[in-house]
C-alpha cells in the first residue's frame, strides 16, 4: 500500500535502498546497472565519497538561509566555478541556482523578457522553440516544449509559442543534400518563423544543443548553430541553450554548446550539475544580459524560496571538483567512443535498429520496422516501454521514449551512463541490451506485429 502519487498510480515499484558506483540495489537485493543515470542525472554514479562528504560538511554548518537576507559560500564558489568553464561572452556571467530543469526554463524565459524590457523593447513577447523538444514539465516549460502528447492535456493553459522543425538529420536530411546544406536549411526555418511573427515581437529562441529525452541525443548538422547564431544576432533575439540534459560534461565538454563554436546568451543546466546528489538547476546569464540589467533596474525580477540552497550548491561544487580532479571530461570522450563503437558493432547490423546517434556518453538507438524505408513501429505496441521493462528485469536501466517522429510514432532508447564507467561495465551494458533485443523482437515477430526476417 502506498500514499504516494506515483507516475503510474497502478505501479508496484521496487524500493531502492542502496547506490554504489554504477549500480543501484533494491530492497530484495536485486542489482541494476544504471546505464541511463535515471534521466542523464547520475553523472558520477552513486555514493561518491567526496560528494557525500561535502554535503555532510555543509549540513554541519547550516542548511538554509533565505537569499533575501544572505548569500552563502557554496553558491558563490559554484557560480565562480561555472564562470571559469563558460563559453566566450560569459567572462563576467552571473548564475542563479534553482530546484529543477523546469524551473530553470521558466527563469530563463523571465530573464529574456526582463532583458528586453530593460533594453526598451517591450514589444518582444514571443518565444520560438523546436518541434519535439523537451524543456520541462511546468506550464511555461511545456509551452516551449514540442512533444505533442506531453502537451496535449494542458494545451488550453499553455502560452502560444512559435515553432520550427527540429534539426534531425536521420529523418530530415534529403537525398543528395550534404550535411552542411541540410544544417543551413534547417536553421533557416528560424528566420522564416521570425518573419512570420514579426522580428520586433520575438524575445528568444530556446534550443537543446544536443537533443535530450524526446528526440534521443540528436546532434545537429554541421553549420546549424553557426547559422542560428547569425539569425539571432541579425534580429536582436536572445539565444537560450537548454543544457539541462546534455551539459555539464555529458557530451564531452563542460558546456555542450562549446562544440558548436558559438556562444548563446543564456544557458540552463541541471541534472549533471549536482549529479542527483541534491536537486539543483541553474540559469547562467551572459555578460550582455547582465550588463543591461546592471545598467537598468539592477535587480532580478524572479525570486524563489530555495534559490542558491547551500547544501545543494555544496554538493554541486563537489561534483564539479570531482569531474576536474579525476579528469572525467577526458574519460567521457574516451569511454564515450568505446560505448559508441560497441553499440554500432553490436546493433547496426540489427534489422530493427535504424540509427545510432549521440556524443560523449549520451547515445540513443532509434528502433524501426524497416531499415530501408525507416518505417516506425505501430505506436500501439508501446515498444520503447517494453524495452525498458525487459531490460529492467535483466538488471539494466535504460531510458525509453516514444514519439520522436510525430509525437506518437517513433521509438528510441537512450543511454547516459556515469562519466567514470569502466570498460567492464560498458561490455555489461552491451551484453544485457543484446539479451533484451533477443527477448523483445522475436516475441513481437511471433505475434505478427513486425515482418520477421
Amino acid at each position: 500500500m502506498t500514499a504516494l502519487l506515483h507516475r503510474d498510480l497502478k505501479s508496484n515499484l521496487p524500493i531502492a535502498v542502496k547506490g554504489e558506483g554504477s549500480y543501484l540495489f533494491d530492497a530484495k537485493s536485486n542489482k541494476y546497472l544504471d546505464a541511463c543515470g535515471g534521466a542523464a542525472v547520475a553523472s558520477l554514479g552513486h555514493s561518491h565519497p567526496k560528494v557525500l562528504k561535502a554535503i555532510k560538511a555543509q549540513l554541519d554548518n547550516f542548511s538554509f538561509a533565505h537569499t533575501g537576507f544572505f548569500t552563502n559560500e557554496p553558491a558563490e564558489q559554484l557560480a565562480l566555478k561555472l564562470q571559469q568553464y563558460a563559453p566566450k561572452g560569459f567572462e563576467n556571467a552571473r548564475t542563479m541556482f534553482l530546484g529543477s530543469g523546469s524551473e530553470a526554463t521558466e527563469a530563463a524565459i523571465k530573464l529574456a523578457r526582463q532583458f528586453h524590457l530593460e533594453n526598451g523593447e517591450a514589444s518582444r513577447i514571443n518565444l520560438i522553440s523546436r518541434e519535439y523538444a523537451y524543456h520541462g514539465n511546468t506550464l511555461a516549460a511545456l509551452a516551449v516544449g514540442g512533444h505533442p502528447e506531453r502537451r496535449k492535456p494542458f494545451l488550453p493553459l499553455l502560452l502560444s509559442v512559435g515553432r520550427i522543425p527540429a534539426c534531425y538529420p536521420y529523418r530530415e536530411q534529403q537525398d543528395g543534400e550534404s550535411e552542411a546544406q541540410y544544417g543551413i536549411r534547417a536553421a533557416n526555418y528560424l528566420e522564416a518563423e521570425i518573419t512570420r511573427l514579426g522580428a520586433e515581437t520575438v524575445a528568444a529562441f530556446i534550443v537543446e544543443p544536443v537533443s535530450g529525452a524526446t528526440l534521443g541525443s540528436v546532434v545537429a548538422a554541421k553549420g546549424y548553430f553557426t547559422r542560428i547564431r547569425e539569425i539571432c544576432d541579425q534580429y536582436g533575439i536572445l539565444l537560450i541553450a537548454d543544457e539541462v540534459m546534455c551539459g555539464m560534461g555529458r557530451t564531452g565538454t563542460m558546456f555542450a554548446i562549446e562544440q558548436e563554436d558559438i556562444s548563446p546568451d543564456i544557458i540552463t543546466m541541471a541534472k549533471g550539475l549536482a549529479a542527483g546528489y541534491q536537486p539543483l538547476a541553474a540559469v547562467m546569464a551572459s555578460d550582455k544580459v547582465v550588463d543591461v540589467i546592471l545598467s537598468g533596474s539592477g535587480k532580478l525580477w524572479n525570486g524563489h524560496t530555495y534559490m542558491s540552497h547551500a547544501v545543494a550548491c555544496a554538493g554541486a561544487l563537489a561534483v564539479l571538483n570531482v569531474i576536474e580532479d579525476e579528469n572525467l571530461i577526458k574519460k567521457v570522450n574516451v569511454q564515450g567512443e568505446k560505448l559508441a563503437n560497441a553499440l554500432k558493432q553490436e546493433f547496426l547490423k540489427h534489422d530493427y535498429v535504424g540509427d545510432i546517434r549521440g556524443r560523449g556518453l549520451f547515445w540513443s538507438l532509434e528502433l524501426v520496422q524497416d531499415k530501408v524505408t525507416k518505417q516506425p513501429f505501430d505506436a500501439a505496441l508501446g515498444l520503447a516501454a517494453k524495452f525498458k521493462s525487459a531490460a529492467f528485469e535483466n538488471g539494466l536501466l535504460i531510458y525509453p521514449s516514444s514519439g520522436c517522429i510525430d509525437g506518437t510514432l517513433g521509438d528510441h532508447i537512450l543511454l547516459a551512463p556515469p562519466y567514470n564507467i569502466s570498460d567492464t561495465e560498458i561490455s555489461e551494458i552491451i551484453k544485457m541490451l543484446a539479451i533484451t533485443f533477443e527477448q523483445i523482437m522475436p516475441d513481437l515477430a511471433s505475434k505478427g506485429k513486425i515482418n520477421d526476417k
